[in-house]
């Protein structure tokens, strides 16, 4: 978890930047649902970090709850984030203290973290699909307590 996290204070992002930050650092940080229908079309697509692929807000929702319940504390830190046309991509670091059973493995009550790698394709001002590819492998070691 060395890796520095993005500061934006003061910075200026462009439109699709500021809806990529809004989703990790109000609408994930805070587990705060009711920003999914300002940031997503409504039958958007949705691959995950820990896996699932997803239809629309309510889906998405019931994601947001399970990833919450199972991990305390959630927070993603925000390490990059690269525009290319209606395309926005990143590297993120998500963390939480392990609270439910993931993966085979039983709550650890341990600090843990994964790094993720978000595809965000826009619309028309909303994401229509968020592809994020997650390195699960580092996740079940750490959830394991293996160090890494």
């Amino acid at each position: 978890m060395d890796e520095p996290a993005l500061a934006f204070d003061g910075v200026i992002l462009s439109p699709q930047k500021e809806i990529v930050r809004r989703f990790y650092k109000d609408m994930w940080d805070r587990a705060d649902k009711s920003l999914i229908p300002d940031i997503f079309h409504p039958d958007f697509t949705f691959r995950g970090s820990l896996g699932p692929a997803l239809v629309g807000h309510a889906q998405f929702a019931d994601y947001v709850d399970w990833v919450t319940d199972t991990f305390g504390n959630y927070r993603s830190d925000i390490l990059a984030m690269i525009e290319e046309g209606h395309c926005v991509m990143g590297k993120l670091r998500f963390h939480g203290i392990h609270l439910k059973a993931l993966f085979g493995v039983a709550p650890s009550g341990r600090h843990v973290w994964w790094i993720g790698m978000p595809i965000f394709t826009f619309d028309g001002g909303k994401v229509r699909d968020l592809y994020v590819l997650g390195d699960i492998h580092g996740l079940i070691g750490r959830l394991e307590g293996q160090s890494s």
